[in-house]
């Protein structure tokens, strides 16, 4: 039976993921580098990581960091690294693409989508980049992706709240609208409340610093987080 609210967990090792696992996390997004925003995780990490987890696991696609304008050897680059998430046995991948003018560019992301498939397509927080982003989601909406990471183009998703509405009401059935940004235990009821979400990201980088050591800490904030989205069942 399908959970009510899903709870992703933004993490790059295999500790913390399964931390997350028994914190109460119902799906992975496994990455690198996430105080860079995130990139690729290796094929050694992504391996671990499936061999290790029950849970769902979604796997960033992000050659580099920097910008989301990609070259041509880039989306080729994208494409291997969605094949070798495939072959690994990732649940689902995650990737955004705009042109120079920050709108989304459809092209490369419907091609990039059909790539993927069966697998289903995130588009990250890219999309809080662009300048208009009713119609970035409509864009998205064409190109096969199944679900929106944002912040309501704001620095973290309670201060976007108003625009995540707004988003969330134009989505419809369409397409999922995941917040993520600053998303914690002590703001995350409010942020359900208002929006009407049913699938919330957290890297929990307001909490403890990206890559700590702490695993029994790390699973006691995700635990927390985890009762709290129960708690608005």
């Amino acid at each position: 039976m399908p959970v009510p609210f899903l709870l992703e967990i933004a993490v790059e090792s295999v500790e913390a993921a399964r931390a997350a696992e028994r914190g109460g996390a119902h799906r992975i997004e496994l990455c690198a580098n996430l105080h860079n925003g995130g990139t690729t995780p290796s094929v050694e990490l992504q391996h671990a990581a499936c061999a290790a987890l029950r849970i769902p696991i979604h796997v960033l696609i992000r050659p580099r960091d920097g910008n989301f304008v990609y070259s041509k050897s880039e989306l080729e680059l994208m494409k291997r690294q969605i094949d070798a998430a495939k072959q690994l046995g990732a649940n689902g991948v995650v990737f955004g693409v705009l042109n120079p003018d920050r709108s989304v560019d459809i092209e490369a992301t419907g091609e990039l989508a059909r790539h993927a498939d069966p697998l289903p397509v995130t588009f990250h927080r890219a999309f809080d980049e662009t300048p208009d982003l009713l119609q970035a989601l409509e864009d998205i909406c064409s190109t096969g992706a199944k679900r929106i990471l944002t912040s309501g183009g704001a620095k973290d998703a309670t201060t976007g709240i108003p625009t995540l509405r707004r988003l969330l009401a134009a989505a419809g059935d369409r397409i999922i609208v995941m917040p993520g940004g600053g998303i914690h235990s002590e703001n995350v009821s409010e942020l359900l409340d208002v929006t009407g979400a049913r699938e919330i990201h957290s890297g929990l980088g307001t909490v403890m610093k990206y890559g700590s050591e702490d695993v029994a800490t790390f699973e006691s904030e995700v635990r927390k987080l985890a009762t709290q989205i129960r708690e608005n069942t």
